[in-house]
């Protein structure tokens, strides 16, 4: 899947982003994390690591999803989901994140059972043994 392919298996998770500004976003999950872009516009598809995340703009419910609306993010310190990004090693993923305007919002710090990190940058995100957490938000870049 990293490579855009279709996955070799019946079921692959994305993870969906509601963004008010989609490109912005985009342009957080390739430029900053690394992701690879595979679609544009809206939805734009980010291929990353061994998964994709969709990001598209919000709105009104559809045939398929007849009583849900899907909104932005309003409260940068509000958060239902983000991502867990799992990685060898923090300390250097911090260094490079921060370094492409990734804000993170405490460093690296030590837990029982491992090494954590959140940030908040166009979306929601975070680095896990690390681990790195990406939560709502939105960035200054």
């Amino acid at each position: 899947m990293p490579d855009g392919s279709q996955p070799a298996y019946e079921i692959a998770l994305a993870h969906f982003i509601v963004s008010d500004d989609v490109e912005r976003s985009r342009r957080f999950y390739t430029e900053v994390l690394g992701g690879k872009t595979l679609r544009s516009g809206e939805p734009a598809y980010v291929a990353l690591a061994n998964s994709w995340i969709i990001i598209n703009v919000g709105g009104g419910p559809t045939d398929d999803k007849p009583a849900v609306t899907l909104e932005a993010p309003h409260d940068p310190d509000v958060a239902s989901s983000f991502l867990n990004i799992r990685v060898s090693d923090i300390h250097a993923v911090y260094a490079e994140w921060s370094a492409r305007g990734a804000e993170f919002l405490t460093p690296p710090k030590q837990h029982e059972t491992e090494i954590r990190g959140s940030g908040r940058a166009t979306l929601p995100w975070a680095v896990l043994p690390g681990a790195v957490r990406v939560l709502p938000g939105s960035s200054r870049r």
